[in-house]
């Protein structure tokens, strides 16, 4: 019984894990990676505000998107927890300047807490490989 290959992910372009994980697990051409708060991988620390945190964090994503040769347009799915569901309008209009068309699924909530007293943190799914997107009267 041939199994599915699992692959660890983790870059020096990005933050270290803060804890026990990678920064990114590939099952055959799925990449499941961990969330990203706003650390500056060069200072390991967290840079300051809102707005330069999610710049930050959406940054860090794209590290390890890179590292795997890939980009944004390879992400299907991210989930966004906000320390301030007021912060809201400011993480997306930066979301925006990242995920420029055809935008992944995402769910936002607000958390009660995130590591390192971050504002924002984001994780994501992404797919390994080339992405074509078609409209949405063709079938898969």
């Amino acid at each position: 019984m041939a199994g599915l290959l699992k692959r660890i992910i983790n870059t020096p372009n990005a933050p270290k894990a803060i804890g026990p994980y990678n920064q990114a697990v590939a099952v055959e051409n799925t990449m499941y990676l961990s969330g990203q708060i706003g650390i500056d991988p060069a200072t390991s620390k967290l840079v300051e505000g809102i707005e330069a945190q999610t710049t930050q964090a959406l940054k860090n994503i794209g590290a390890v998107l890179a590292s795997q040769n890939i980009g944004y347009e390879n992400v299907l799915k991210t989930t966004v927890l906000l320390a301030n569901m007021s912060d809201y309008p400011k993480v997306n209009e930066i979301y925006a300047e990242f995920f420029k068309t055809n935008y992944p699924a995402r769910a936002a909530y607000q958390a009660a807490a995130l590591p390192a007293g971050a504002l924002v943190e984001i994780e994501s799914i992404a797919i390994l490989g080339e992405v074509r997107t078609v409209s949405p009267s063709q079938k898969l």
